[in-house]
């Protein structure tokens, strides 16, 4: 429990994914409004421990300004709103950075895990009420990347790399699940056992465009629902977008991102987890989170797409749009046409796709680029097609390619900041 009678009060976010940008459009503002809100939240919710289930930040070296925002919004929700905070690192966050200013956060009761722990009770944290009492068991589990999980062995196939990834990450969920047993039946009878994760588990949906990928290459990109130990009271996840149950699971849940990711996130609403616990029970309901930056994706004929932008203009709301061209005819002045009819409006032309033009070519000088709205996997089709590979060695070259990406992704400091103006397979590949 909380305080005297009140029940104990989490809430759970992920992904916000802070300094990314959208076709090379900065955010700053509403990652700033976003943050803003939620310290207003905990209050008004009456929060006692926040739970942040990782990407933070959207690179490994987040700007000065995604800093601030992030050390800000730290400064100022303890211990005035909520008497802890735990985070997580994810798959776009830097383990060594996060932990860096490790333990002057925990002097502000903010409790990090960037990289998992040198000792599996180091990831196990007792959270403590203002009388000194455990209060709540935390098993702080960041995104455990390929090199936490196996050891390489020479003359290893692909499905020995996917069963040495998915026992790895069995045994460090049951590892840590089982000292948090021991010291709550040990120290803490009766308080709730919670468990974050940043990962990819079966079953889970992601909306189209909004560039989630695999986590791992192989079978791991979606792992199974029952690496949970059952005595979790709740499991706080991050990586998918959208806030969901995993397996239908109350207590197994996505809370997804605050904001829209890419445009096709733009529809969903985005919400937190508010999870409240009467003892070990934990009721869970959503929070819904404002629009702070209206995104909209035109689609259809080119009047189509100019009559729902004079309707857009007629309510004077700032909208970001991004024009999805799929009409019978060819538009070869497409972004002219848009363009003009934004020009002088709150609305603002952030991309323009021409599906209509020619796609049979690879290369080659037609409006916007059509390399540009390929992602990476789409022109390696390509590549093999025009290379005229058999398609008996196809899925081992793709394998291969996709552990390269992986290895990019992971390796590349920069992240979002190559983004281009209106390059979709850039923009959002690495969410």
């Amino acid at each position: 429990m909380g305080n005297g009678s009140k029940p104990l009060r989490l809430l759970h976010t992920s992904d916000w994914h802070i300094g990314h940008a959208i076709y090379g459009r900065k955010r700053y503002a509403e990652f700033g409004a976003f943050l803003d809100w939620l310290g207003e939240i905990l209050v008004r919710e009456d929060i006692d421990i926040l739970l942040v289930a990782g990407d933070i930040f959207d690179s490994s070296v987040p700007s000065h300004r995604a800093q601030e925002l992030y050390y800000r919004f730290l400064r100022r929700i303890t211990p005035s709103s909520c008497r802890h905070a735990v985070l997580v690192g994810g798959n776009h966050d830097s383990p060594s950075f996060l932990d860096a200013p490790r333990e002057l956060l925990q002097s502000l009761s903010v409790h990090v895990m960037g990289a998992p722990g040198a000792r599996r009770e180091d990831e196990v944290k007792i959270l403590r009420n203002p009388q000194g009492h455990p209060e709540l068991l935390v098993c702080a589990v960041p995104y455990l990347r390929d090199g936490d999980l196996r050891t390489a062995e020479a003359g290893e196939t692909p499905e020995d790399k996917d069963r040495k990834l998915v026992e790895g990450l069995r045994a460090h969920y049951a590892q840590v699940a089982a000292l948090g047993e021991e010291i709550r039946q040990r120290e803490a009878p009766g308080v709730p056992l919670v468990a974050l994760g940043h990962l990819f588990v079966a079953g889970g949906t992601s909306a189209e465009g909004d560039g989630v990928r695999e986590l791992y290459v192989g079978s791991l990109a979606r792992v199974s629902e029952d690496i949970f130990p059952q005595n979790l009271d709740y499991v706080a996840l991050g990586h998918l977008h959208a806030p969901q149950r995993v397996a239908g699971a109350e207590t197994r849940r996505y809370s997804g991102a605050p904001l829209a990711m890419g445009f096709g996130e733009a529809t969903q609403q985005k919400s937190l987890c508010r999870v409240e616990f009467s003892g070990r029970r934990a009721s869970v309901d959503l929070l819904p989170v404002p629009v702070f930056q209206r995104m909209e994706r035109l689609r259809g004929s080119l009047e189509e797409m100019l009559s729902r932008l004079r309707n857009l203009a007629a309510e004077g709301k700032s909208v970001w749009l991004e024009a999805d061209y799929d009409g019978e005819e060819i538009q070869g002045d497409l972004r002219s046409s848009l363009e003009e009819a934004v020009s002088g409006t709150a609305l603002d032309l952030l991309c323009v796709k021409n599906r209509r033009l020619p796609a049979c070519v690879l290369f080659g000088e037609e409006e916007d680029g059509a390399l540009a709205d390929l992602n990476e996997n789409e022109v390696f089709e390509r590549c093999l097609e025009e290379a005229s590979v058999d398609e008996s060695q196809r899925e081992e070259l793709r394998r291969a390619y996709r552990e390269i990406l992986l290895s990019l992704a992971q390796d590349d400091p920069l992240g979002e900041e190559r983004s281009g103006a209106c390059a979709s397979s850039t923009s959002t590949s690495k969410i």
